[in-house]
């Protein structure tokens, strides 16, 4: 199962579902997806299965049982997705779509994926290319402790 998380910005990421859509209807995913939506839940599809907020339980179940997360450029959803040791792939929200007030989300996917992360696209069109090198893909290990993430956020800023 693929899981698609959007998070809880209060603004809409119809780009991303409508790409994967497009990627189901190709044969390109032949996983179940599941969508955790947020603000996005009124986009419809036959191919995806589309939630909308859900509690933090159910969302973690879902990240433990998905075989790769397709997600927004949140640093929370990033995290979570880590800490199960979980393939991501990461597409910023970008401010000239209206998706987000800023595009500090292309630097934060930039960012963790240089470091090795993550799978990190600049655009939804990258995301064919980006499930391709999923297979072989080795994330670097993710340490649950405060200094690797705040030495990560201190670069983040510096940057």
């Amino acid at each position: 199962m693929i899981l698609v998380i959007l998070g809880t910005q209060d603004k809409k990421f119809i780009r991303l579902l409508e790409e994967i859509d497009n990627l189901i209807e190709r044969k390109v995913i032949k996983e179940k997806v599941i969508v955790q939506a947020g603000y996005s839940s009124s986009y419809k599809s036959n191919n995806m299965e589309i939630l909308n907020l859900i509690s933090k339980i159910d969302f973690e179940n879902l990240i433990k049982t998905a075989n790769l997360i397709i997600t927004h450029g949140g640093v929370g959803s990033i995290l979570t997705g880590l800490k199960y040791n979980k393939k991501i792939i990461a597409v910023p929200r970008l401010k000239k779509y209206r998706e987000h007030v800023n595009d500090h989300q292309l630097q934060i996917v930039n960012n963790f994926s240089k470091e090795g992360y993550i799978i990190g696209v600049d655009d939804v069109k990258d995301i064919e290319e980006a499930l391709s090198k999923v297979k072989d893909f080795k994330p670097k290990k993710y340490k649950s402790n405060k200094d690797n993430v705040l030495k990560l956020m201190e670069k983040l800023i510096e940057e």
